[in-house]
């Protein structure tokens, strides 16, 4: 087999990030787009010893799971990868991938069951997906690279996978409808204009990103262009024209990014028309929400992925919880209504002052944040106070906890750890450093916050059924005489 050469192959399985695997003569194949139950013909693109990744010529004989892809781009896009799979049985996938990664990751072991009472004992529970009742239009969020195509005409759309080439597309399926309307105003008043689009290559042109953020509860919607340069000519026009076109627009915002750099926002932003920001709800607590705001993108299943968090800290109204990558404090506050306190900690300045004005735009006033490094911030907090925590919820980044943050949160010594994450890898590493800690896993419940992608987030409970060993505390001991060691070092160095 070299590449280029077509074989015709059955699908019998389906990897991390969707695609197909089929398995011929001991040898396997990955194969995108292709999906379990597919029987295709595939060309090879790159071959190794014992597998190999190939391209989608056709399929052959469709799955049973197959369904026609609702979007035209899906394919050349990427970004919606199990948009060929129905749904049920995308969420049979997700399922399955959280229980394979806790058992291989992990080296734990785990079992996909539809009530915690079918796994075995020291089995860990993979509950069934939380899925959408309408898998379709569940972000309330768009980002747009604005570029041109092969005839010079501006277009706004998508990456394809792996490039920075722009796939013209304005209406993405899986974002709020509006979207299509306003980047195609945006667009002609540009070529009207005479405004540019930013070219990457040589780091000219105006108009780099059109950033588009609804508020699903207020109806409100905010536009903001990210451009390479100091203004943007007639802006207040286009915001009158954007206004009087889609009347949800309540806010029209300029950002500023002249860096060569693949980060889509700067640092500056200004407001052109309205308040410069939107708002939302997320059950009956309300967010402000700006360019820079970091907010789940599905606020549907975000309420139901913090209603389950709140469900496994077990709060009764008398609890200490530490909330650790707290962000803005959208699960802070959830926790704050049911617990004696709450301290937040999240390593963004910005989004701690937020954290901290919407605690007080909703009333809560028992939660306090901390800026920083969770990793440092807790056990320094903790060295000094000798503080106890019932619960905690933690939300880390994709890479997951940081080593000496899992270890001070076993010495504090909670009942019960809610963990929320958004990759199974990474859940499953810290898993197995908490069980060695003392911390069991007790039941994960996965939720889709993404459909039509392989992402998936899940809450996970743990609980102190037994004791750390006494020789634990030591290792912990010398560790964070370590740490402080190192970083008073840094800290008093002159280089």
């Amino acid at each position: 087999m070299k590449k280029n050469d077509t074989f015709e192959l059955k699908i019998t399985d389906i990897g991390a990030d969707g695609e197909g695997i089929g398995r011929a003569e001991g040898f396997t194949w990955f194969v995108k787009d292709a999906i379990p139950g597919d029987t295709v013909e595939a060309a090879a693109m790159k071959i190794k010893k014992t597998y190999g990744f190939a391209r989608l010529k056709r399929v052959i004989e469709p799955s049973q799971q197959r369904v026609n892809s609702q979007c035209p781009i899906a394919g050349p896009c990427g970004g919606c990868s199990l948009q060929s799979m129905n749904y049920a049985a995308q969420l049979s996938f997700k399922q399955k991938k959280v229980r394979d990664c806790i058992e291989r990751i992990g080296d734990l072991k785990a079992s996909t069951v539809d009530d915690i009472s079918q796994a075995g004992e020291g089995v860990i529970p993979v509950l069934p997906v939380i899925g959408m009742d309408e898998p379709w239009r569940y972000r309330n969020k768009a980002q747009l690279p604005v570029g041109y195509d092969k005839s010079g005409r501006m277009v706004a759309g998508f990456y394809a996978g792996r490039t920075h080439s722009i796939i013209p597309q304005s209406d993405c399926l899986i974002t709020f409808p509006e979207n299509a309307a306003i980047t195609r105003i945006i667009l002609d008043f540009c070529e009207k204009n005479g405004i540019s689009a930013y070219d990457e290559a040589g780091h000219t042109g105006l108009l780099r990103h059109i950033l588009l953020r609804k508020g699903f509860t207020s109806g409100q919607i905010m536009v903001c262009l990210v451009i390479n340069g100091d203004s943007f000519p007639k802006a207040e026009l286009l915001a009158k024209e954007l206004k009087a076109a889609q009347p949800g627009v309540t806010t029209v915002v300029i950002n500023i990014n002249r860096e060569r750099t693949n980060v889509i926002l700067g640092r500056d932003c200004r407001t052109v028309y309205g308040p410069g920001y939107i708002t939302d709800n997320i059950g009956e607590l309300s967010f402000r929400i700006d360019a820079m705001s970091f907010f789940q993108v599905n606020p549907v299943q975000t309420l139901k992925l913090y209603s389950k968090a709140l469900e496994f800290a077990g709060l009764t109204g008398s609890e200490t919880v530490w909330d650790l990558y707290c962000g803005a404090g959208t699960i802070s506050l959830f926790l704050a209504k049911n617990a004696a306190s709450v301290r937040g900690v999240e390593i963004i300045p910005e989004a701690v002052e937020k954290a901290r004005e919407n605690a007080r735009a909703n009333g809560v006033d028992n939660a306090v944040f901390y800026a920083g490094r969770a990793e440092e911030v807790v056990p320094r907090i903790f060295e000094e106070e000798h503080c106890h925590a019932d619960v905690i919820v933690v939300d880390p980044p994709r890479k997951g906890c940081d080593g000496l943050l899992l270890q001070t949160m076993a010495k504090m010594e909670p009942e019960r750890i809610a963990y929320v994450s958004c990759d199974p890898a990474t859940l499953a590493r810290d898993l197995k450093i908490l069980k060695e800690l003392g911390y069991d896993a007790l039941k994960v419940q996965p939720v889709d916050m993404f459909p039509q992608t392989p992402g998936v987030e899940t809450v996970c409970l743990l609980s102190n059924t037994q004791r750390p060993k006494k020789e634990s505390y030591i290792t912990l001991d010398v560790e964070m005489e370590d740490y402080y060691r190192i970083k008073n070092e840094g800290k008093n160095s002159t280089t």
